[in-house]
Formats: C-alpha cells, structure tokens, sequence
C-alpha cells in the first residue's frame, strides 16, 4: 500500500522512522531539497540568457537580496528615474506586455523562461496582436506588473516570476496575467497559472495555456475573479 501511495506523489509520505527520528536516507534527502530551495532564493539569475531574449532590465527600488527578502514592499516598488525610463524606451500601448522577474526563485526563471517565452511570443503573433517591449525586473514582486501596465497603457500585462520554493522543486515558475493591470485594482484582479516547471506543468504547454487564456482576456475584457471560464 505504502509503495503505491508514494508511486502518486513527490511529498515525503511512508518515510517510516528510527525509533523518534527520520531514517537517515530520507533525512540527507530533505537536506538537500532545503540547500536546494535556499539557493533558488539566494542566487541570481543568468542575465547571459536574459540578454539573448533581448529582455530590457531594470530593477525595483530594492539594492541587495537581503533587503528584498526583509522589505517586501520595496519589491512592489520602482523609482522615478526607472519609470521614465521604460516609458522612454518601451512600446507603448501593447496589447500584451510581457514581464519576467526573478521573485523568490531565481533558478526558475533559469530553467523556464527561454522556453516558455518563445512558446507565448510565436503564438501571440501568430495571433497577430502587438506585443510590447519585453522586461525583465531584478528584485521583482508580483505587483511591479501593474505599474508598468499603468505607464505603458498595456492592454495586457502578464509577469513570469519565480515562485517561492517548497522541498518539492526550487524551479517552480508562476504566470500572472491582468486586463488594464492597474495599482488601483485589488488583487483579485489576477489570473494565475502556477506550478510551471518540468515535474508540474511543463513550460511548453503553460505557453499554449497562457496564450488562450490571453486571447479570451482581450475578448472578454475582464481577468481575475471577474473572468468567468
């Protein structure tokens, strides 16, 4: 019984213990997913490979990873001189802006974004729609998306970010995605596809997923909680 359950999940089930404590196969185990999932936080992103996607960078107000892991807020956050910046030089008023950021794992970010942002880019011209200029944010926060929505007049704004890891994967990617992205919307303005990794949902279909899910946004003006699917 226990082999099979185990057989239909990657969480620490069945593991059995040595009298009080955990055997030590499963304890090395789970040390090393814990290492695994403090170096997603703490390391960089490639910006080799940031480069190579022609992503613009930019970086909130936060100036070292220690302070965006104590001050949240400053992660939410750009400063004046960076806004004009990408109103300067950005397309403006795109039907679909597309963000990256590093969020709380950077090596998701390293192991999805090529892939899925070449998926999401054929298919949003395939389609025909006006994409924006590509970013990518150091130091970013989910709610960074609507203030470039707001200052690039985006239709549609979408941020892949890294998520914050778990002993599972430290390469799980979400996708945000928002109609007229503003600060003034609350939350539940979002629409979410999470999970976004090579054992959860591969990158390749997540890009097919996001790119209709853009489609029915544009058509239904409406994301979030007000998005009826």
């Amino acid at each position: 019984m226990c082999m099979r359950i185990k057989e239909t999940t990657p969480a620490r089930v069945c593991v059995g213990k040595a009298g009080t404590r955990l055997k030590t196969d499963t304890l090395l185990k789970f040390r090393a997913d814990h290492a695994v999932a403090m170096d997603a936080v703490w390391s960089a992103v490639d910006e080799k490979s940031i480069d190579e996607l022609n992503f613009l960078k930019i970086q909130t107000v936060v100036t070292d990873k220690e302070e965006y892991i104590t001050r949240p807020d400053f992660g939410r956050k750009f400063s004046k001189d960076t806004i004009e910046y990408i109103k300067k030089n950005c397309i403006h008023s795109p039907e679909v802006q597309i963000i990256a950021g590093d969020g709380l794992s950077s090596t998701a970010i390293n192991a999805n974004l090529r892939d899925i942002y070449s998926i999401i880019l054929d298919g949003l011209e395939a389609k025909g729609y006006k994409v924006g200029t590509p970013i990518f944010i150091k130091f970013a926060r989910v709610a960074t998306m609507d203030r470039i929505g707001e200052a690039l007049n985006a239709k549609i704004t979408i941020i892949l970010i890294g998520e914050r890891p778990g002993l599972a994967t430290g390469e799980s990617m979400s996708c945000y995605m928002a109609y007229e992205s503003s600060t003034k919307k609350p939350e539940s303005q979002r629409t979410v596809i999470s999970n976004i990794h090579r054992n959860g949902m591969p990158p390749v279909e997540a890009g097919a997923q996001i790119v209709d899910l853009i489609q029915v946004m544009l058509k239904e003006k409406k994301s979030g909680v007000d998005l009826k699917i």
